[in-house]
């Protein structure tokens, strides 16, 4: 039999072959680009190919939970090189900025409440959050008014005199625990990495800012925030992806962990 013959429909077993080939190529494209994201609660679609758009990775009009706009996310572009040499003079005036913002922060940079601790926090994450807040990506009843009189360049000082300031233990420590699986390990059928791969301890991905002695109630608000989509701001959705992964205890661990650890007694920027 020659080579055209074998590659001729008129071949019943090239014939079925290249039918189950199709038939297994149509029932993928049916399970990824429909059945599967349909199958993501925290999301709705506004139609079929705004279905498709979004497994295909596409700019949609899907929206999140609480009405935003899933592609209503950051835009903030970071390096890791940003503002890692701040001026003595951009640090000062930051220093003058940030008695506005010793009522929550505390005049140190550590906070006596459940507002995070920004002594010695890296640069590119005030930085980050700040422009996140006056833009309304990242919504607060408290910062969204303040961040929004802000200049771009109140915003690079704020960030330099932050991280200047040495980091110091928590003003309510709590008792040290041992890491958790989730911290350490992650989750991997889950797709959840390490929370150490990005926040420190295993490594430390830019713009992801170091958790050791913050608040257990804000971290833990925070991610149930990612959870349920009430909080957006994370560029490629992240956070919201690992958070809405995490179950409430691996939550509650997590917060309770980072919570428990001094934080090193180094200045974040030199």
């Amino acid at each position: 039999m020659s080579a055209r013959e074998i590659f001729s429909f008129r071949n019943p077993h090239f014939a079925l072959s290249v039918g189950i080939t199709v038939a297994f190529f149509l029932l993928a494209a049916l399970a990824g680009f429909i059945v599967l994201p349909y199958a993501q609660r925290h999301l709705q679609f506004a139609g079929l190919w705004d279905t498709i758009c979004s497994a295909a990775g596409l700019p949609r009009a899907t929206t999140a939970e609480g009405g935003q706009p899933a592609g209503h996310t950051s835009e903030v572009v970071l390096t890791s090189t940003t503002l890692t040499k701040p001026s003595q003079q951009s640090i000062g005036r930051g220093a003058t900025l940030a008695q506005r913002c010793a009522i929550c922060h505390g005049p140190t940079g550590i906070s006596r409440a459940d507002s995070p601790n920004l002594a010695g926090q890296y640069a590119s994450v005030i930085y980050k959050q700040l422009l996140d807040f006056r833009s309304g990506v990242r919504v607060n009843a408290v910062m969204s008014p303040f961040a929004e009189n802000l200049s771009d360049q109140d915003i690079v000082d704020l960030a330099g005199y932050y991280a200047y300031l040495p980091r110091l233990p928590a003003y309510h420590p709590e008792q040290q625990l041992p890491p958790t699986r989730i911290v350490v390990y992650g989750a991997p059928l889950r797709g959840i990495a390490p929370c150490g791969s990005c926040h420190g301890s295993l490594d430390n991905k830019t713009g992801s800012p170091w958790l050791e002695g913050q608040s257990a109630a804000y971290m833990k608000a925070q991610l149930q925030a990612f959870a349920s989509g009430r909080r957006y701001n994370d560029i490629n959705e992240q956070m919201r992806n690992i958070a809405r992964a995490m179950t409430p205890q691996e939550i509650d661990e997590a917060a309770a962990y980072y919570a428990s650890q001094p934080p090193e007694f180094v200045k974040a920027a030199e």
